[in-house]
């Protein structure tokens, strides 16, 4: 995120893309309902469902999923065409400003509505709104990025704030909500293949001197790493042998999970560190259990970049243990030896080789959390990201065309499914589905479709229906009702036994490797 969460309440307008946020994020949509209840701020709202957040808005943009870079090119189509741009920020903050400039023209909103179905007056409304706004701010999640063209979507995001010149200031910003708790800190450490803790990339010789003088190695890897998805591909052509999971369960969340079944069983080895016997765990030789987050010591990244302490509530039961203890005890016996005496001596590690965390301590965090960066220990912490001068020095705006999901539909399958969570659940159900309470509110995977393809395939609300991709099938409870557009059905993932990601596209953005969860093709039929 460049700005931070309370921020939302001092946009003038917000607009929220690829998030159903009341139920994925309940306290940051707190946020926004606040806001448009104090007359502060108007809400437009970008989904092919008819989330709970429609009933607050101003206008709703219904798009097809997958239409993103087409309905946010057409916005800025109408914003340079009616000169409501901000030319001082355009000319002095970017550039490529002309290649945009160029690529949009052809999004008429007339092009627009073919592609993505939006009203082209709605389209026109929308942009007005955002453009002439004095401060606006964009939250999106992953709805946005779980496409082929995800990170096209995301760079379009980016370019619409840069038009208007919502960026480095209150209120504003591109803001991505992370989907978990410390998504953004696993990511600050270097949990990506790519790069060293704080975004430091493996291909750098500066870099990786400066890790090997630091961890006391020679020779680390200057190769990239791989993503979920071609890890899963290396381990069934036989050039993966063996895979350590922590705190993953790639059985239920991963796409084409067929496929996914056939890795893990392909490998010579698999380990899983993990707090339950989830899915992915009853696969694996060795399972080594660790602490859950209320047996922690350590610290928390949130989504707007806030570094949190987190204390130790409870014991943990049985033989488990800290997670940084199970791998530091592997690598010592691997021949690294790795002590640290606690969390708090990892963190100064931390400190020490991340510029943004440099001036955090937990006697700072102590007193409250500190967003990055943070470099020295004067340093207040930074809650506007870019106020000056982007990373790069301008901020380069990216001319992209759509293009169309890796899956169409046709007459065989002739429905788009889309997957994502709901309230009640959590991710793959490891911990919510072991609370009664909350099965109880939500117990087993329900199906939404529109009434009237219910209607025309004769099928009741609570019937059970079977749902086909080319990659496998489950059946599910239909909910019939108007949350999703005609033609597309929304099936949760968190649930094993009638999984979504049965039948979800193993097609990959080819930047950033994400799976496209939100688009494939489907036929909807009732079940025996």
């Amino acid at each position: 995120m460049t700005n931070s969460i309370e921020e939302f309440e001092k946009a003038e307008v917000l607009l929220i893309t690829g998030t159903n946020t009341t139920e994925m994020h309940p306290v940051i949509s707190s946020y926004f309902k606040r806001a448009v209840r104090n007359k502060k701020t108007k809400l437009i709202v970008v989904d092919p469902r008819k989330i709970d957040l429609v009933d607050h808005a101003e206008i709703w943009l219904r798009q097809k999923p997958g239409s993103d870079v087409a309905w946010l090119n057409g916005m800025m189509h109408v914003i340079i065409r009616e000169d409501l741009y901000d030319k001082q920020f355009v000319e002095e903050r970017t550039e490529g400003f002309e290649a945009l400039k160029k690529v949009v023209e052809a999004y008429t909103p007339e092009k627009v509505q073919e592609i993505s179905g939006i009203p082209a007056e709605d389209l026109v409304a929308a942009a007005r709104l955002y453009a002439k706004a004095s401060a606006a701010s964009i939250a999106y999640a992953m709805g946005i990025t779980q496409h082929i063209n995800g990170t096209d979507a995301v760079k379009s995001v980016a370019n619409l704030a840069m038009l208007c010149g919502n960026i480095g200031k209150e209120g504003t910003g591109v803001n991505p909500l992370r989907g978990q708790n410390n998504v953004q800190g696993a990511c600050d450490m270097g949990g990506l293949p790519n790069v060293f803790p704080g975004y430091q990339p493996v291909g750098s010789p500066e870099v990786r001197a400066k890790f090997e003088k630091a961890w006391g190695v020679e020779k680390l890897p200057e190769k990239v790493g791989k993503t979920i998805v071609e890890i899963v591909n290396g381990a069934i052509d036989g050039s993966i042998k063996g895979l350590y999971i922590v705190g993953e369960n790639p059985m239920v969340s991963d796409p084409d999970l067929h496929h996914v079944e056939q890795g893990l069983n392909s490998l010579e080895f698999l380990v899983v560190q993990d707090i339950f016997l989830t899915e992915t765990a009853k696969l694996a030789d060795v399972v080594l259990p660790s602490f859950c987050f209320a047996e922690k010591e350590g610290t928390f990244t949130n989504t707007d970049r806030r570094v949190q302490r987190v204390r130790k509530a409870v014991d943990a039961p049985g033989a488990a243990m800290d997670d940084w203890r199970i791998i530091c005890g592997i690598a010592t016996r691997l021949g690294y030896p790795m002590n640290y005496a606690d969390a708090q001596e990892i963190f100064q590690e931390i400190r020490q080789v991340t510029p943004q965390y440099a001036g955090m301590s937990y006697e700072r965090l102590d007193q409250g959390g500190l967003q990055w960066p943070c470099p020295t220990e004067e340093h207040p912490g930074t809650k506007i990201l870019h106020t000056q001068t982007f990373s790069r020095g301008k901020g380069l705006f990216h001319a992209i065309d759509w293009i169309p999901p890796a899956e169409p539909t046709d007459d065989q399958y002739p429905f788009v499914l889309t997957t994502g969570r709901v309230l009640y659940q959590y991710h793959t159900g490891s911990m919510s589905r072991r609370s009664s309470a909350l099965s109880e509110l939500y117990p087993e995977c329900l199906v939404e479709i529109n009434e009237r393809d219910a209607s025309a395939l004769d099928i009741n609300d609570g019937d059970s229906v079977k749902i086909e991709s080319r990659r496998g099938h489950i059946v599910a409870k239909a909910r019939v009702g108007d949350k999703t557009e005609v033609g597309t059905i929304f099936v949760p993932f968190h649930f094993a036994e009638a999984a979504a990601n049965q039948l979800t596209i193993a097609a990959l953005d080819p930047v950033a490797k994400i799976p496209e969860y939100k688009v494939c093709a489907v036929k909807v039929q009732r079940a025996n």
